[in-house]
């Protein structure tokens, strides 16, 4: 397989699958936009086996594990015939992603396969906010550090923003999956927050099954929602630090995120109803003022 027939099926899997993602790569140039493609399919890939709950854990470790050891024999010169990997393998050394961070992108995923068990709960937890800080930072935050080396940036304070920038994308999807993971036997609300407002893991269970949320629960949340808010002030200084060509890509992403997290506030953190979403007709509007502000980049140089 070709390399440009290995960033067709990456492209393919990120207009079918990425939904918030693929909008911030349609405002990139046409390379770096393939090779964000080929990011995305392979944590697509990663995410998929470990969220495959018509296997079992064991089942699942043990694909991840074959999986992995494919990965990293492509990497070793291993001829292999995977779209993802050509094109990832491609992408790496084009723009000079390491190993590691890919590494510990797999590793965020396979937290979700060996999880950490509360005895009297029997669901996944996280005891502290510095507990969540670090699975947020394996699962969005890495990948937030793979874009900027696709984005350009020549700032290092551009990685810590972007490690702050991940963070408050996945504070927002926690919020918004609150009742999905719970109903899948994960609770990604820190322990130590669940304790201070009084509010118990049973509790979420009756709130996913349709009992009426209560001021302190919808205070609970706020408080995630406003450490979200402190972070999603690293995307605004993130933005100006990447290379012009990615300005826009960068903006209309954390726009998205960012009005989904305005959606949940202003629903008074309901997320137990129905599942907050930005609508299209809105994504369209970020997207159009994206692509004529990557438009104006491009004109301006």
């Amino acid at each position: 397989m070709g390399t440009a027939e290995a960033y067709a099926a990456c492209r393919a899997i990120a207009k079918r699958e990425a939904k918030n993602f693929y909008w911030a790569f349609r405002v990139l140039p046409r390379h770096k936009s393939d090779a964000m493609c080929a990011v995305y399919a392979f944590m697509r890939r990663a995410d998929d086996i470990s969220d495959d709950e018509s296997k079992t854990v064991e089942a699942r470790r043990a694909e991840m594990a074959d999986w992995k050891s494919a990965w990293r024999a492509s990497r070793d010169g291993v001829v292999d015939q995977d779209a993802v990997f050509i094109a990832l393998g491609d992408t790496q050394r084009r723009f000079g992603i390491p190993d590691t961070l890919l590494e510990e992108l797999v590793a965020g995923t396979t937290m979700d396969l060996e999880p950490g068990q509360s005895a009297a709960s029997g669901v996944q937890t996280y005891p502290t906010f510095e507990d969540l800080y670090r699975y947020c930072y394996l699962v969005a935050s890495v990948v937030g550090l793979v874009c900027i080396r696709i984005f350009g940036y020549s700032d290092l304070r551009a990685e810590k923003l972007a490690e702050e920038t991940g963070v408050a994308f996945q504070l927002t999807n926690i919020l918004r999956d609150v009742k999905e993971d719970v109903e899948r036997g994960r609770v990604y609300l820190p322990m130590d927050m669940l304790d201070e407002f009084g509010v118990t893991v049973e509790e979420l269970r009756a709130l996913a099954a349709g009992r009426a949320m209560t001021e302190r629960e919808r205070g609970m949340l706020a408080t995630l929602a406003i450490r979200a808010e402190k972070y999603y002030v690293g995307a605004g200084k993130l933005i100006p630090l990447l290379d012009r060509d990615s300005r826009a890509a960068m903006w209309v992403l954390a726009t998205i995120y960012h009005k989904l997290l305005a959606r949940i506030a202003a629903r008074k953190m309901d997320v137990f109803g129905e599942r907050v979403s930005v609508p299209t007709a809105t994504k369209l509007a970020i997207f159009a003022r994206g692509a004529a502000m990557a438009a104006w980049y491009r004109v301006t140089g």
